[in-house]
């Protein structure tokens, strides 16, 4: 919900000269959003990426196998922390394809609700809607944006996952 919330203060429509703006902060958003849409408006725009969470890990680690195979010489192979990084980098590659239409549908809708201008029912017409108007690239626009965020932040996530591992991994175990 706190994502929510930041896409929702960031698209709030322009205040009028000498008007205060829709909301003044992050708790007041969360305080509006839960009086005027209960706690379903919290989750506003969330099934897309919810319903892409299991097959983005399988992927994910999936592309973290596949990007340490690829730079392993023999499978007994010790990478290196910039190799596991590069690893991790290729398993952002991997779950773009999946995330990038679930990010676009959600900030759709957080910018619906937060507009209050009804184009889309949900999360289904709002894809079906999108392809309608411009095919696979309206479902897929914004993936460069995605990949620059997820390419990094996932080379990031495996590196340190892996540096954790071996320094609270007992010696031999």
């Amino acid at each position: 919900p706190i994502l929510s919330h930041q896409v929702r203060l960031q698209t709030q429509p322009k205040p009028q000269p000498g008007q205060p703006p829709l909301y003044s902060g992050t708790f007041d958003c969360f305080r509006k959003t839960l009086v005027g849409e209960g706690v379903r408006g919290l989750y506003r725009g969330m099934a897309a990426p919810i319903i892409g969470v299991t097959p983005m890990f399988a992927v994910c680690f999936f592309g973290f196998g596949l990007g340490k195979r690829l730079q392993q010489r023999t499978p007994d192979d010790i990478l290196t922390y910039p190799q596991l990084f590069a690893a991790g980098m290729l398993s952002g590659v991997f779950t773009t394809v999946i995330m990038a239409p679930g990010e676009r549908i959600k900030c759709l809708l957080q910018i619906q609700a937060a507009t209050g201008e009804t184009k889309y029912s949900g999360s289904l017409d709002c894809a079906k809607q999108l392809y309608r108007e411009a095919g696979i690239r309206g479902v897929y626009k914004g993936t460069v944006l995605t990949l620059m965020r997820d390419v990094p932040a996932s080379g990031m996530y495996f590196m340190t996952y892996e540096w954790l591992k071996n320094i609270l991994t007992p010696e031999g175990k």
